[in-house]
């Protein structure tokens, strides 16, 4: 009888899969064995594309003559560094007593790619390869994973999709920052005085540095507003329906108003209604990555290696996830979690409570479990185990996890009820416009205040609403009520508000588009910009290479006068890579192989259509004059 080879994708992982198997595993220099049982590791990649160089040593030279660079076929080649990894991996795979190998990197498109590599160049052939496909390291987890593992052929799809990510990134990361740089590097080091400049240019990446050079514009709010019978009704004095432009007139305004005081207003309009609020969608990585950038102004990257930790000591499921759902599978389920969780000090009343009235019973029928918005895995959720290791963990994790256990529980609780009373009065034909609203039962919100939140005057502040609100039941329209006096609310044209790092990786995941509401942001759909696992590195090689600055106590990003510089390169070049839109559609089309609805060449042809043609277009131009004039515009900012 053969052995069974567990490859993972690090270490740790492996580790945790040779304590599930329970077999007397004696360690060796790179991997565990038994007498039934193999368990190995990569450190990550082992292998990967190869340089232009490898293909011709005249590729090694940047230069037009030798663009564009489109390989009929690719090279790969061990990384250096892993070397000594690479050849115990491929002796073990290739061994004659090994009859199945069973794939245990991490169940994605990069973890599918980081193992296919190592399978082409260690030559496994006449194995037995299966699929393990996890959601969290769980040892019933993952003795469920081997036992249902599917054979390795029915991941094809995913594995095309993820040679043709790398595919993608290689041919426009290579051919556009060298057609690029020799177009434009020589202007770019001379307006910003360096030695030499090079333009680095990516799918992803680039798209992401014109969303921070553009930013967002900020909305604002007041009281007056100007109606039709108002005297200054289409007048030049206003900035917008609700302010003027200058003092003068807001005061001339006040002045008017205020003759005599108190000055009598009647009730035009008083609307009185009921709102709910429901518990939101359960966490993915970008929006717990968004979430804890604004809870403890820390970047997405540090988030994602806190989800990671908190992933292996298997206090929660897989991090690496786009889906803010259940699936139907889980939700049966789903009172394992719950129960373990009667042993976390912070929820343990919750989850008693969510069992004893079972209202965890019919979560597969709300919109909280949907088989259809998964691809990989479910939402970012709490195991209920591994409660042991958290006194070994950071502060900042600890909160993390509170932050998951609270909105996981939160599904299982009714909305929140709130009763909202807007009135709308006149005062000598000029319109103000008041709302109040006050929380009547806060349903699952009562779950998810923090045991860490800085103490508030919210609860003070409802009571006060209160009672402003049973005062306001006794008027109706028609009735007069005083005002004791007018005053002017200063305020100027707010410059872009600027994205924060967690803000960005929402808006990447929204292909550009910045909603802040949690129900608008479930309603988009298709793909975003990169994927869960790469958007925090994206932002970090920005900040690597200075095209990008991080307030480290903010976390607000800006853009460098070098990264100004480069977007006026590329909006002056190749302007499609600007648009979040279209990066998304090269995700989407990504997606669309994995599932099998187009094929890996049909994806291939048009990529390599538009990286010739881009490619070619820039070789044509003569805009380095335009650029100078665009260079010192964006200059004025710095200076």
């Amino acid at each position: 009888m053969g052995k069974s080879v567990f490859i993972a994708e690090k270490p740790s992982v492996a580790q945790e899969f040779a304590k599930a198997l329970h077999a007397d595993f004696k360690r060796r220099d790179g991997f565990l064995e038994s007498e039934q049982y193999i368990v190995t590791w990569c450190v990550g990649h082992l292998v990967t594309m190869s340089y232009p160089d490898k293909y011709d040593e005249r590729l090694k030279r940047w230069s037009f003559d030798t663009l564009p660079f489109l390989p009929k076929e690719f090279k790969y080649e061990v990384i250096p560094a892993v070397e000594k990894q690479f050849q115990i991996v491929k002796g073990l795979l290739t061994r004659e007593d090994v009859k199945t190998i069973y794939v245990c990197t991490d169940s994605g498109r990069e973890g599918e790619y980081i193992y296919r590599l190592v399978e082409r160049m260690a030559g496994v052939k006449d194995k037995e390869e299966k699929r393990v496909w996890i959601d969290s390291q769980t040892e019933e987890e993952i003795l469920k994973g081997i036992e249902t593992a599917k054979d390795l052929s029915e991941y094809d799809n995913l594995c095309e999709a993820a040679y043709l990510r790398a595919k993608e990134d290689y041919l426009m990361g290579i051919n556009f920052s060298r057609v690029l740089t020799l177009k434009y590097g020589r202007n770019i080091s001379n307006y910003l005085k360096m030695d030499r400049a090079v333009v680095s240019v990516g799918r992803v990446m680039t798209c992401v540095l014109g969303m921070v050079v553009i930013g967002k514009t900020a909305n604002f709010d007041a009281e007056w507003r100007v109606c039709e019978q108002s005297k200054y009704y289409n007048t030049p004095y206003l900035y917008k329906d609700n302010g003027f432009v200058d003092k003068e007139k807001a005061q001339e305004l006040v002045t008017f108003l205020s003759d005599p005081l108190p000055a009598q207003a009647v009730i035009e309009k008083i609307e009185r209604k009921k709102e709910t609020k429901n518990p939101p969608l359960l966490f993915n990585l970008a929006e717990i990555q968004n979430e804890c950038a604004k809870q403890f102004k820390i970047s997405p990257d540090e988030t994602l290696n806190i989800i990671q930790e908190l992933y292996e000591k298997k206090l929660v499921t897989y991090p690496r996830t786009d889906a803010r759902v259940l699936s139907t599978a889980v939700c049966k389920e789903i009172h394992k979690n719950i129960g373990g969780l009667k042993n976390y000090q912070p929820a343990a009343e919750f989850a008693g409570e969510i069992l004893e009235k079972q209202l965890h019973k019919n979560i597969a029928k709300t919109r909280y479990c949907d088989d259809k918005k998964i691809t990989d895995h479910y939402a970012i959720i709490p195991t209920g185990q591994g409660l042991s290791n958290l006194n070994r963990l950071s502060q900042t994790a600890v909160r993390t996890y509170e932050l998951i256990v609270r909105r996981f529980l939160s599904i299982f609780y009714p909305a929140a009820q709130y009763s909202r009373v807007s009135i709308t009065s006149k005062c000598k034909a000029e319109a103000f416009y008041a709302t109040f609203k006050v929380l009547t039962d806060e349903g699952y919100l009562k779950i998810v205040k923090n045991s860490f939140s800085k103490p508030s005057k919210e609860d003070e502040d409802g009571k006060c609403t209160r009672e402003v609100l049973e005062a306001l039941k006794k008027y109706k329209k028609g009735d007069m009520i005083d005002f004791n006096g007018f005053e002017i609310k200063e305020g100027e044209t707010s410059p872009p508000k600027r994205y924060n790092s967690g803000s960005m990786i929402l808006a990447m995941e929204n292909a550009g588009q910045l909603i802040e509401d949690e129900e608008l942001r479930a309603q988009i759909k298709g793909s975003g910009i990169g994927t869960s696992a790469t958007r925090a590195e994206i932002l970090k090689k920005l900040n690597t290479i200075k095209y990008i600055s991080t307030n480290k106590k903010t976390q607000v990003i800006t853009p460098t006068l070098l990264g100004e510089i480069i977007y006026d390169v590329v909006e002056c070049s190749m302007k499609q890579l600007l648009n979040p839109e279209l990066t998304a559609s090269w995700e989407k089309g990504l997606t669309y192989v994995a599932e099998g609805s187009i094929t890996s060449q049909e994806y291939m042809d048009k990529l390599e259509g538009f990286v010739g043609r881009r490619t070619q277009a820039v070789m044509g131009l003569n805009n380095q004059r335009q650029l100078i004039m665009m260079f010192d515009e964006s200059a004025k900012n710095y200076k």
